[in-house]
């Protein structure tokens, strides 16, 4: 209260003066905020107003409740707090996730061959074109794909997917580490996030079998081109996890395949026919650019159903221009070769990386994606260090909560050539400022 101000005469009020504050950087995540007491009394209102607006914040993702140490700001809330890494002019940035624009496909000439569409309103949600090839997609990767929706990226697939059946308070286990706008979805969604840790083969069986026996509804796992660790499941862990998911039939599977056909690495899924609750997200962005605002699902009929009936009372459908667009473009000869190239490419470029590492006796992973992931002693110190030196990357804080730190080095852009360039300048740094975790 010394340093920020909470005003208002309602619950609503009060609750709308906290998320202001939040937005505006005057209260930071992991802020601790004044008792409902404390609150009370230094506004004139009743300890159930402020109950009320503290609830509402709970709900929302924006605080939670830690017993005896009161109720702080979540280290993510589902505000605009967070902008981008700063990077400074001059550094090459490795931080921003982004594919190599020299692999994005112009769809410009895609355009061109789209012809008339006179869509009106009551048409099927699904692009009949787009319907047949995403079927095929899925079918060639063993994934059953009798019932589809078309969504607007990957994240969007997600947070429908959840809210198809989790309400507020409802537990959900996700990766630890793992991609930041899942938890942030999950928080806006009132829902309490189960940590589970990973390797390079994706979650550990231990970790994915506490998190299940702990009451989770929903488990988010990306099967490949994990994002910060570059993880990929492989038979053996994949058929490890089925085993251990088979236990648990009510439990909503979500499998987060946004890389897709770039990830450089095989589509082994958990989903099937026997599980009563599952959704298989697959973006475009990836492979033919982030602008392309799409991702394809399939999963059981009830899950399906429930996303579409909710789109109708929204949007209605994903652009049909788009859905066709898409179509043309996972058809075209001169497309599908430059995807191929994307994928050897990225590879290429993660593997210069990761040997370049392990010739300096620095631990890495990424099996998969776009991405390498380092421990580190200190995350912050080392990616300053590293900015000096003329390398910009993502300090790992943004994607943990209880596994130790790390950065992440996104290789779209980072040629083979370069990669010996990047190790002696991550070497420096960590000799005279830090020093490693085995990964």
């Amino acid at each position: 209260m010394e340093h920020y101000s909470i005003r208002g005469r309602t619950a609503s009020e009060v609750s709308a003066s906290v998320e202001r504050a939040i937005a505006s950087g005057e209260v930071a995540p992991g802020t601790r905020l004044p008792t409902v007491r404390t609150l009370a009394k230094n506004l004139g209102l009743s300890p159930a107003t402020i109950a009320a607006a503290f609830r509402d914040l709970r709900v929302r993702g924006l605080i939670a409740g830690a017993g005896r140490r009161g109720t702080s700001v979540l280290s993510r809330p589902p505000v605009s707090t967070r902008a981008p890494v700063a990077i400074p002019a001059g550094v090459r940035n490795l931080a921003l996730g982004n594919p190599d624009p020299a692999f994005i496909p112009d769809i410009s000439r895609g355009i061109a061959r789209l012809g008339p569409i006179r869509r009106i309103y009551g048409e099927r949600q699904i692009d009949e074109q787009l319907g047949a090839l995403a079927t095929a997609m899925f079918a060639a990767c063993g994934i059953p794909a009798e019932h589809l929706a078309v969504v607007s990226g990957a994240c969007d697939g997600v947070e429908r997917a959840l809210a198809a059946w989790l309400r507020p308070g409802d537990v959900i286990a996700m990766e630890d580490p793992g991609y930041p706008n899942v938890a942030d979805l999950a928080h806006a969604l009132g829902l309490r996030i189960r940590p589970m840790r990973v390797d390079e083969h994706g979650p550990i069986p231990a970790e994915f079998d506490r998190v299940l026996r702990g009451g989770a509804a929903a488990i988010v796992i990306t099967p490949r081109a994990q994002n910060p660790t570059g993880a990929a499941l492989e038979a053996e862990r994949a058929g490890e996890l089925r085993r251990i998911l088979a236990r648990y039939p009510d439990v909503l599977l979500i499998e987060d395949d946004h890389a897709g056909p770039i990830a450089g690495a095989p589509a082994l899924s958990l989903a099937g026919p026997e599980r009563p609750r599952w959704a298989v997200v697959r973006s475009v962005s990836k492979s033919l650019g982030p602008d392309l605002r799409l991702a394809l699902m399939a999963g059981d009929e009830i899950t399906i159903g429930r996303v579409a009936g909710r789109q109708r009372l929204g949007p209605g459908w994903v652009s049909t221009v788009l859905q066709r667009l898409v179509a043309e473009l996972m058809r075209d000869a001169d497309t599908l070769q430059l995807v191929s190239a994307a994928e050897r490419a990225y590879t290429e470029r993660r593997t210069a990386l990761l040997d370049a590492l392990a010739r300096r006796g620095i631990g890495a992973t990424g099996r998969s994606g776009m991405n390498v992931w380092i421990p580190v002693a200190e995350e912050g110190a080392v990616a300053q260090a590293l900015i000096g030196a003329g390398w910009g990357v993502a300090p790992g804080e943004r994607y943990r909560i209880a596994t130790p730190p790390a950065i992440r080095v996104t290789v779209a852009a980072l040629l083979p050539s370069e990669a010996e360039e990047f190790a002696d300048a991550l070497a420096a740094t960590l000799k005279t400022g830090g020093r490693t975790r085995s990964a």
